[in-house]
């Protein structure tokens, strides 16, 4: 049975890196999706400093259409067991209950549910039974369709309240309660300036008393800040590759913030943001994150 992973004695974050073994991911169009490349990619984000491999087969991008479970086994399994069996601490990002226990049995640590265990009714009995670790996001819908689901009346309240739920359903399956991860789900369910009001009140997350996973990566909200002209596309915003400073802003301030983890595609400007907090005693000791989990 797998414990949650901790952060260090720095105090700063967890650093997930994102291995997505997709032929449509809208962060790397695919570059991985061959389980050798992905098994190198994950390797390379381990020497960059990575805490945790978070290994996904389904593209969640708005509009993704859902592989079969045949498929999403098929890519995600033979990655996780060969990360795991060279020791890496892995998580599986996955909606199917299946998945998640054929990734556990190959190895993972860690299941990393988007759907907040609602998408399969059998991943709250599963989580229990393999004694994984379990980040529950925050969930409306598949991105067929989430972006039409974007009404609350008061984005965090909602959120929180939505995650506790999840949380809730989780405990009575019988996870326990120092496994859970919680994450608020930026870009799923939610306008550019709903993630920025996630952003500006993260300390309301402390209510329900989890640690927090924020995975804001890359995402399209982060590509209408600091743009360079040259790089802007039709839609107005930076190619996702060209997010990874906001995203290690949006990491810096995670941190301050207490946030258990982040999850990131670039581990290295992250770190690199992160190590400067603890070096200027913004969080460790001195930080509200040596306080947290």
């Amino acid at each position: 049975m797998s414990s949650l992973p901790r952060p260090g004695a720095s105090g700063r974050p967890l650093v997930m890196g994102v291995v997505n073994v997709t032929p449509d991911s809208f962060s790397d169009g695919g570059r991985w999706f061959d389980t050798a490349a992905a098994v190198a990619h994950g390797q390379e984000l381990l020497e960059q400093g990575a805490d945790i491999l978070d290994v996904g087969g389904e593209s969640t991008r708005p509009g993704a259409k859902r592989p079969d479970e045949d498929e999403e086994l098929r890519r995600v399994v033979p990655v996780v067991r060969e990360l795991a069996a060279a020791g890496a601490c892995v998580s599986v990002d996955t909606m199917r209950a299946s998945v998640a226990e054929a990734a556990v049995e190959a190895g993972a640590a860690v299941i990393n549910d988007v759907s907040g265990a609602l998408a399969d009714a059998a991943m709250p009995s599963v989580a229990a039974q393999t004694g994984a670790a379990f980040v529950a996001m925050h969930w409306r819908g598949h991105s067929v369709d989430m972006q039409q689901r974007t009404v609350y009346a008061d984005i965090v309240a909602d959120v929180v309240a939505e995650l506790t739920t999840s949380v809730e359903t989780l405990l009575e399956a019988g996870v326990a309660r120092e496994k859970l991860v919680v994450d608020p789900g930026f870009g799923f369910a939610k306008t550019g300036e709903q993630n920025w009001e996630l952003l500006s009140r993260m300390g309301e997350f402390d209510v329900l008393g989890l640690p927090v996973l924020w995975g804001t990566s890359r995402k399209t909200f982060l590509g209408r800040v600091g743009r360079s002209p040259a790089l802007v596309t039709e839609d107005g915003a930076v190619q996702p590759a060209e997010r990874d400073d906001a995203t290690a802003a949006t990491s810096l301030l995670a941190a301050q913030h207490g946030a258990w983890g982040v999850r990131v595609h670039d581990v290295p400007s992250t770190l690199a943001a992160l190590d400067v907090a603890v070096a200027a005693g913004q969080i460790g000791v001195l930080g509200r994150s040596s306080r947290r989990g």
